[in-house]
């Protein structure tokens, strides 16, 4: 296949401490449409109760696992395989990018490495994520949107719960805008999801209930929005003005005292 019509090719590495198995059909799907997931290998002690979900997934997925013991406590052996592996992935220079699967701040620095070389680092992670992790990658994905795949009534409970409320993106949308030239306020919805990418790499719609940006910012309700010839246009409402104050009665002064 000619290299200019194949999808960018991934090495996806999976911390199975601190990923949920739960999210693995929607996880591959997600990354679908980034591109090519050539390289799938997870990481952690599949001897442990705690990894046995992510056992049950395995060929499902064409998930290589690296078996990794805990000889001692508190050593995290899976983190540091999974680090070397990183690098000697990234040295073959057979990737266009790394898709990072952990909630674990210990891969700042190895996402941070990465990118250094102008590889593409994608983050999956939970929302408790520290931002320094988040921040490192070129994008983050909370897996609570990933939970399309729900295995469970109390599942589907939670997914049905957006993350956040929908006015909690208006400030961000606003601060992009704002960076935005433009001398008449009006700025296309495509330019600003490509700066949302750039300034807030976590930045995702699902984490208010919304499928597309465009529905994000109608529900909103702090944008005026306009349509012309399939393109959308935005730009932040201006602020409403205070109501007239109504005119002070006049003062009554007190009536003076005769003299005595």
């Amino acid at each position: 296949m000619p290299s200019e019509l194949r999808s960018p090719r991934l090495a996806v590495l999976i911390d199975a401490d601190n990923a949920s198995a739960r999210i693995a059909d929607a996880l591959f799907e997600e990354i679908a449409k980034i591109g090519e997931a050539s390289v799938r290998r997870i990481y952690g002690d599949f001897s442990n109760p705690r990894s046995k979900g992510w056992a049950d997934v395995l060929s499902k997925h064409a998930i290589i696992p690296q078996q990794q013991f805990a000889y001692t406590t508190g050593k995290n052996a899976s983190d540091i395989t999974l680090v070397i592996d990183a690098m000697d992935l990234l040295h073959s220079g057979r990737f266009d990018g790394f898709c990072l699967v952990s909630s674990d701040s210990d891969f700042t620095r190895l996402a941070a490495r990465i990118r250094e070389h102008g590889i593409d680092v994608f983050g999956f992670g939970e929302q408790k994520t520290p931002e320094s992790f988040r921040q490192a990658c070129r994008r983050f994905v909370y897996t609570e949107n990933l939970r399309g795949g729900v295995t469970s009534n109390q599942d589907a409970a939670v997914r049905a719960q957006p993350l956040q409320p929908p006015d909690a993106a208006t400030p961000i949308l606003k601060k992009v805008i704002g960076q935005m030239a433009s001398e008449d306020g009006w700025v296309t919805l495509g330019e600003v999801g490509r700066q949302l990418a750039n300034l807030a790499s976590d930045f995702d719609q699902r984490t208010y209930g919304f499928r597309t940006l465009g529905e994000l910012v109608r529900r909103t309700n702090a944008f005026e929005i306009e349509s012309k010839g399939g393109t959308m246009r935005i730009r932040v409402k201006p602020a409403a003005a205070p109501p007239p104050r109504s005119p002070r009665p006049p003062r009554r002064r007190a009536p003076r005292k005769p003299a005595e």
